[in-house]
């Protein structure tokens, strides 16, 4: 096999054109054994595999530089520089991440894992690169999804006044690859970075312009008419009149005509956008029919595509699902907003139902929010489904045009707390801490699948904003028959005990039960309470608790730093001095990828770790 002998770039550019095309194939089928055991993002690295291909051979890596938009398709990237033989630890605790990290390679060179980012990040390496006098290639490659994001135009814009090299690739898997466009366009790359052509351009301008009287004149008509002629032949005339170079379509499964336009890219001594047309999932025919399904896969049996990790139980996506169309049949103001994320948020079903009242706004998070803001103005009932890391993107349209106006959105927080293989960029596990600061917001969290159920159909009757935030996976069904009905701000006592009083939020109740029933065991009788509300916290529960025990513990799946134990300790601090407070928390630090138990085992917050440092604090 090729692929045994490839060990960096060097090894691949002593390649043939032929033997690269065996090369893509033997790398898909690595890809796919090794993402069938560990899981991870497979239609999108099945995509890109003859551009990385590409890439490698037509640049000096490391010294030049790939920014990979999100990075969840860098898996051929970690391949060909020498991490082939890491992949059995693919996104597992100690192994290689599933994205690019710099710490782990000098071949990446800056950590991706949320979406529209690379442009402005290799912008700025490009404007490093120039002031410090250095000489070497950045390569920003941006997914069309990854487009529709605002930065990415933002950083267009900025761009375009660069006046060295710069080359951005336009990953374009919604397309499909036209021969005859295809051939026009390699003519007019050609032409077009040739340097006497780009010469040529130039002295004539000047000439013109240096006619008395009529100069100006005669050289911007002639512009005007090159445009209009450009327009007729280019697609990427939006770029052109952002003063980008635009090349392409270039078929981006040829990996010598991808290696001959990035080259031709490299001649031009300004910003250049090269637009590749890729298939997501190409190779493998399950990811090719249902590319959305075969973005991120759990283990899978490669034969069949179906994963082995499927279970019966519900997931809280799935609760949350069909309580908002359920409310909805009956509702006819509720709307549900998301930023390109229809499956994952479990909407696809909503916009099957009342496509009418669907929005996919692409990878915009911001945009999502203000439009709900918007929406609840004109007196609609929005729902924005968001994973708890993309949230963060539109945190001052939270604060500004949500709650300032004190508007009735609602926002289903997804993947709250640890999330597991995708690592720091994906952890939910800051906003506690960043939706709990902001005025008029309530903060919410579950502690099963029910109380799901209750949460969201009691946020939809509220007058402002209120989150819920619930974990990834499968819900919780123990404590069904604990189930008191929602209050505002209030709590819930489960269990009464003495001593040591449990107070947890969301996810952390099933841990607190769990230590009570270990704990019961050796003859303790604790105190189990659900915190429900973050913000506002019941504080007339936390008296009743305070006055009966010595002993609080707080527990949540949150950073410690302005989280829901912060809150209780300055409470319990101020008005009952004796009593000893405990958060269980995460700590003030990013999360490394890791299956998720391993992981709250390793960070303590799980029941056993959390009866230790009990007996380490002389709780008990």
């Amino acid at each position: 096999m090729l692929l045994e002998h490839i060990n960096g770039p060097e090894d691949l550019k002593k390649l043939t054109f032929r033997q690269t095309e065996i090369l893509a194939q033997e790398i898909r089928e690595f890809i796919i054994e090794k993402i069938s055991h560990t899981g991870g993002h497979l239609a999108s690295n099945l995509g890109v595999v003859e551009l990385t291909i590409a890439l490698f051979r037509a640049l000096d890596m490391p010294k030049d530089k790939i920014v990979w938009d999100v990075g969840h398709q860098a898996y051929t990237h970690k391949i060909l520089s020498g991490r082939k033989d890491d992949f059995d630890g693919l996104r597992q605790l100690g192994g290689i991440s599933g994205f690019p990290k710099r710490e782990e390679s000098p071949f990446d060179s800056f950590d991706t894992g949320h979406s529209s980012t690379s442009i402005s990040a290799g912008l700025g390496i490009a404007q490093g690169r120039d002031l410090l006098g250095e000489d070497y290639t950045v390569v920003s490659v941006i997914g069309d999804g990854a487009l529709t994001g605002g930065m990415a135009y933002e950083a267009l814009n900025n761009a375009a006044h660069l006046g060295k090299n710069f080359i951005i690739i336009l990953n374009d898997n919604k397309m499909s690859i036209s021969e005859n466009v295809g051939g026009v366009s390699n003519y007019l790359n050609g032409l077009r970075t040739a340097a006497g052509y780009n010469r040529f351009k130039k002295q004539l301008e000047q000439r013109l312009r240096s006619i008395p009287c009529i100069g100006n004149r005669v050289a911007n008509r002639l512009k005007r008419t090159k445009d209009s002629i450009k327009g007729m032949v280019i697609p990427g005339m939006l770029f052109e009149d952002m003063g980008i170079t635009y090349l392409g379509p270039v078929n981006g499964h040829d990996v010598r005509a991808l290696e001959r336009a990035i080259r031709d890219a490299k001649k031009l001594d300004h910003a250049v956008l090269l637009h590749v047309l890729t298939k997501k999932g190409k190779g493998y025919k399950p990811a090719e029919e249902a590319p959305e399904r075969f973005h991120g896969v759990e283990p899978f049996d490669k034969r069949t595509g179906h994963s082995l990790s499927e279970s019966s139980l519900p997931k809280y996506t799935k609760v949350f699902s069909d309580k908002l169309c359920e409310m909805a049949k009956e509702d006819k103001r509720i709307v549900a907003v998301t930023a390109a994320m229809p499956d994952g948020t479990g909407l696809s079903q909503f916009k099957k139902l009342y496509p009418e009242r669907f929005f996919d706004v692409g990878i915009a998070e911001a945009h999502a929010v203000t439009s709900a803001a918007g929406m609840a103005a004109a007196g609609m009932r929005p729902v924005v489904a968001v994973y708890s890391s993309f949230l963060q993107r539109g945190f001052d349209q939270i604060v500004h045009d949500v709650c300032l106006q004190n508007l009735p959105v609602v926002f289903a927080v997804d993947r709250a707390g640890l999330v597991g293989s995708d690592g720091e960029t994906h952890q939910g596990i800051f906003d506690l801490s960043y939706l709990s600061l902001i005025p008029n917001m309530t903060v919410m969290a579950p502690k099963n699948l029910w109380e799901l159920r209750s949460m969201l159909e009691f946020a939809l009757q509220q007058k402002g904003p209120v989150a819920i935030r619930y974990p990834r996976g499968t819900a919780y069904t123990g404590l069904k028959k604990y189930a008191a009905p929602m209050e505002y701000g209030k709590g819930e006592l489960i269990y009464q005990g003495q001593d040591i009083a449990l107070l947890a939020l969301g996810s952390m109740v099933s841990t607190a039960e769990h230590i009570c029933d270990k704990l019961s065991a050796e003859g303790y009788r604790l105190t189990l309470a659900n915190a429900r509300f973050a913000k506002p916290v019941d504080l007339g529960l936390l008296e009743k608790l305070c006055l009966s025990h010595k002993t609080i513990v707080t527990l949540e799946e949150n950073v410690d730093r302005g989280g829901f134990g912060q809150v209780v300790t300055g409470y319990v601090h101020t008005h009952f001095p004796k009593v000893r407070v405990l958060n269980i928390t995460l700590p003030d630090a990013y999360v490394e990828h890791g299956d998720v138990s391993a992981l709250r085992k390793l960070l303590r917050i799980d029941s056993d770790s959390v009866i230790q440092r009990f007996r380490e604090e002389e709780i008990l």
